[in-house]
């Protein structure tokens, strides 16, 4: 067995190594690959075999998943680039003889709404017609992508938003790593797609009591409209671009393209997932 995990330089791949550590596969059979290998220096030290991979560098992947029986495919951060990166790494999974590819994709990409999943479909569908076995790992949110509103509820006792009632079925990215881990290291996973989320959807008063309880401090949700959020957004400096971009999220998360609970990541990990609170302690 030999287990490529890409974008090992990020948080979630860093994790995946580190979990498939504890779990009992030897480091001389987990390959860790990132355009940074120096900081990648720590786990070559533990025995893990250390490769450059860039997924604009077609020739830089071929020499990193060399060997591979398994290659975790972290989605790219770069977005609006990913579709293209990611065939990259497909052809490269494929030349160099892997049998599986498992990739980290989004919640009910091929049928949701939410603003970041066209990339996401058009992947799962390039694995699909790949030929290779696969799994696919449809996380729901990070709980982490709220630090930067905790950091505001901090600092001014409130966080502001458009998402009026809609909830969002967040985990740590420490249990979504967990349950890729037990898939990588496991048996009985291909053609399985796993909708991952939390075992419970909070909404955003929660998200704020939750904060208060963090911070030691009160703190409120704010709604707004998504016109007085966009306007708000732009006053604090954000280019059109992204603000539009964090109001059509709000707007997803508004209408419940977040909030779906399957339970399958409880399922793989065999245990609960780690609640809001604990999360947010343990981030911060």
């Amino acid at each position: 067995m030999s287990v490529v995990v890409t974008g090992a330089t990020g948080h979630l791949g860093r994790l995946v190594v580190q979990n498939l550590l504890a779990n009992g596969v030897a480091p001389a059979e987990v390959i860790a690959t990132g355009r940074r290998v120096e900081a990648l220096a720590d786990l070559a030290e533990r025995g893990v075999q250390v490769r450059r991979a860039d997924f604009t560098e077609p020739a830089s992947l071929l020499a990193a998943f060399a060997g591979a029986d398994d290659v975790l495919l972290v989605s790219s951060s770069e977005v609006g680039r990913r579709v293209e990166q990611h065939e990259s790494a497909l052809e490269a999974i494929r030349a160099v003889g892997a049998r599986r590819v498992v990739y980290t994709s989004a919640p009910r990409a091929d049928s949701t709404a939410l603003v970041l999943a066209p990339e996401h479909k058009a992947t799962e569908e390039l694995i699909h017609a790949s030929g290779l076995a696969f799994t696919i790992l449809r996380n729901n949110w990070y709980t982490e992508n709220y630090l930067g509103d905790l950091a505001q509820a901090r600092a001014t006792g409130e966080i502001v938003s458009s998402v009026g009632a809609g909830r969002v079925a967040s985990a740590p990215r420490s249990d979504y790593a967990a349950a890729a881990a037990v898939v990588l290291a496991g048996s009985g996973h291909d053609g399985a797609v796993y909708e991952l989320s939390g075992d419970v959807a909070w909404d955003f008063d929660e998200l704020a009591a939750a904060f208060a309880t963090v911070t030691g401090r009160p703190v409120v949700h704010r709604r707004v409209t998504p016109e007085e959020r966009l306007e708000g957004l732009l006053a604090a400096g954000l280019d059109e671009g992204t603000a539009g971009f964090v109001v059509a999220l709000e707007g997803n998360t508004r209408d419940g393209d977040l909030a779906g609970t399957s339970g399958e990541l409880r399922q793989l990990l065999g245990r609960p997932t780690v609640g809001l609170v604990d999360a947010l302690t343990a981030a911060v």
